[in-house]
């Protein structure tokens, strides 16, 4: 495992042979062991052209105050922005979009709408111009999916009355750094690949996990205050199991090149890369419930229309804990200066997307050969087939048993009030 000083980090180095596709259509006081020392030689490199960040989060901790009025806190739950390719540069890490659509006065603004008991709302600033190209791209938000986020919303709270309550019965408790360091160990052993991606634990983050790369190499970044005992390992089949995997898949086939992609005619990778992540940070919970995807898809279509002030006013139905209806009201608002316009940014909206795109269709998706085809969508698979690099392809290893894992999703849409007739009408052939 490779340590990284300073962040109490964990990683591993060392490689297995890649499995088979299965047939189908800290700090020293930690009592823990040490990290073992390097084997020789580097880790896997990311290419240029390949590189993303992307985010996990299973639940929002609830602010430490009184009343949820108290100071700024880390969120534990909201989804990254992928870096562009503009912003990739060799060597150290580039500042991301994230950061750009980050508001450098948000800690302020959040001061004075708390002060002015939520009938404020803020004016942010942004250390940068935010494109115009991604506040365009991201403008305009979709309902097609409304009825179903609020379905599941008010399935979550009918069953545990409040979403914390649902966090501490089917999260669990939080873990320590030497349990969350057992955790990431034993999880890279399982997919074969201890040594090749870098893993920090922090306290400094806003998000449950970040995946990025930094000093051209895959680094995974985890919040200690989201690492719950029932969930983290959801988190690591989420960045590892889905977005790395794929990702080093797709660095073998002959479209792992923006002009490879034109010349095979790829659709965009997204909604499917996220929703199949997503669904697989669900995915052997005994209530996966896909709470995060659906209010983060319903606060996107609210802000679309509402103040921020409004917004945050009818999150309350749903979310009473005022600290985390800042974070995601913040989410959907950024890009933003003056939030009394109706207005959203809603790239978010894609985790819910492509769940449903993909549970529509789990019975003619051959998901095994949507992992070792790299970042490719489910519409793409069956053509793509005869083009594409499988030997030595990875595939996670979760995917190994193929009956349980479709019964597991079939597991999904039954917690969630979905059902086929219903699914097939909102995503019709």
């Amino acid at each position: 495992m490779v340590l990284d000083p300073g962040a109490a980090a964990a990683g591993g180095l060392g490689a297995s042979a890649a499995p088979r596709l299965p047939g189908r259509h800290g700090p020293p006081l930690c009592s823990c062991p040490s990290p073992p020392a390097p084997a020789p030689g580097p880790a896997p490199r990311c290419p240029r052209g390949t590189r993303r960040l992307s985010e996990t989060g299973a639940g929002m901790r609830r602010s430490e105050s009184a009343g949820g009025r108290g100071g700024m806190r880390a969120a534990a739950s909201l989804p990254h922005i992928a870096r562009g390719r503009g912003e990739e540069g060799g060597g150290r890490r580039s500042p991301c979009l994230l950061v750009a659509l980050r508001p450098r006065n948000v800690e302020a603004e959040r001061e004075r709408f708390f002060r002015a008991s939520f009938a404020y709302d803020p004016q942010f600033e942004y250390a940068e111009p935010v494109p115009a190209a991604v506040l365009d791209k991201y403008g305009a938000a979709s309902d097609r999916f409304v009825a179903q986020a609020i379905r599941i919303i008010r399935a979550v709270l009918e069953k545990y009355g409040t979403y914390e309550s649902f966090e501490v019965a089917t999260g669990g408790r939080l873990l320590s750094k030497c349990q969350i360091w057992s955790v990431i160990r034993k999880y890279m052993q399982k997919e074969g690949c201890v040594g090749e991606v870098v893993v920090q634990l922090t306290d400094d983050l806003l998000s449950q996990a970040v995946m990025m790369v930094e000093d051209s190499r895959p680094t995974l970044a985890i919040n200690l205050a989201g690492a719950r005992q029932h969930w983290l390992e959801g988190m690591l089949r989420h960045e590892i199991g889905t977005h790395y995997i794929r990702g080093v898949n797709n660095t073998r086939q002959p479209w792992h090149s923006s002009e490879g992609r034109k010349q095979y005619s790829l659709k965009p990778a997204n909604p499917t890369e996220e929703g199949l992540a997503s669904l697989h940070s669900v995915l052997f919970r005994k209530q996966p419930f896909l709470w995060r995807a659906a209010l983060l898809y319903y606060t996107i279509e609210r802000a679309s229309r509402l103040s921020f002030s409004a917004l945050f006013q009818d999150l309350e139905q749903y979310v009473q804990d005022a600290g985390v209806r800042w974070e995601y009201c913040v989410r959907a608002k950024r890009g933003q200066t003056d939030t009394s316009q109706p207005g959203c940014f809603s790239k978010d909206q894609v985790y819910l997307d492509g769940i449903l795109r993909i549970l529509r269709h789990r019975q003619t998706i051959d998901f095994p050969l949507l992992a070792a085809l790299g970042k490719v969508s489910y519409e793409d698979v069956n053509r793509l087939k005869k083009f594409g690099v499988l030997e030595k392809a990875r595939i996670p290893h979760f995917m190994q048993d193929l009956e349980r894992y479709m019964k597991q999703l079939d597991h999904i849409v039954t917690t969630n009030g979905l059902n086929e007739e219903e699914l097939e009408q909102l995503l019709p052939d």
